[in-house]
């Protein structure tokens, strides 16, 4: 096992940076690098890794189901019809990320998403995926951006859409399963 892969309380080795932690745990066994499709499905990993900008996505896990109730599930038509008092709602709500910025970004962006045909921020994001490369052995061979998320991060910001720096988009496309870097050694590895 290399110091990249750790093995968990259950016997199975895993990317080591998940941890001890049973959400970390959950996230990168059943989600993270799951090819992950749906316009509201991609608005809402868009909208939360936004918030997650500057902070751990475990604090984001962690309040991901308080982040679903008060946006309305993520559905882009509720969302872009909220108004100055949901954003007044939004900042006293503990149970989230309290930044402006993020806050009316999402819901810039939400109007934005209505704006598309049904389908097509899916089909858009997924057509910066890049082909299946070579599975990383270590964590330092993980990039933080690439020349895929550089152009989509571009476009999206051409589109109008905000919070979506190229580091940002990487980290969709790890979680979303655009890009797959589960190290060599992880029980994900096909």
């Amino acid at each position: 096992m290399s110091t990249d892969t750790r093995t968990g309380p259950d016997g199975i080795d895993r990317c080591a940076w998940v941890g001890d932690d049973p959400e970390y745990r959950r996230y990168h066994d059943e989600e993270w690098g799951v090819p992950l499709h749906g316009d509201r499905a991609l608005f809402e990993k868009m909208s939360l890794e936004g918030f997650q900008a500057g902070l751990s996505w475990i604090t984001i896990l962690r309040k991901r189901p308080r982040f679903r109730e008060v946006f309305a599930g993520f559905d882009p038509v509720a969302v872009a019809e909220f108004g100055g008092d949901d954003v007044e709602r939004l900042m006293a709500d503990a149970g989230i990320i309290r930044n402006r910025a993020k806050i009316l970004a999402t819901i810039s962006n939400a109007r934005l998403v209505t704006e598309m045909e049904e389908g097509e921020l899916d089909g858009f994001m997924w057509s910066f995926a890049p082909p299946a490369g070579k599975r990383p052995e270590t964590f330092a061979e993980v990039p933080a951006t690439t020349p895929e998320s550089d152009a989509l991060s571009k476009a999206l910001r051409k589109r109008g859409f905000r919070f979506v720096g190229s580091t940002t988009m990487y980290a969709l496309m790890q979680s979303s399963g655009m890009v797959d870097d589960h190290v060599v050694g992880c029980w994900r590895v096909a």
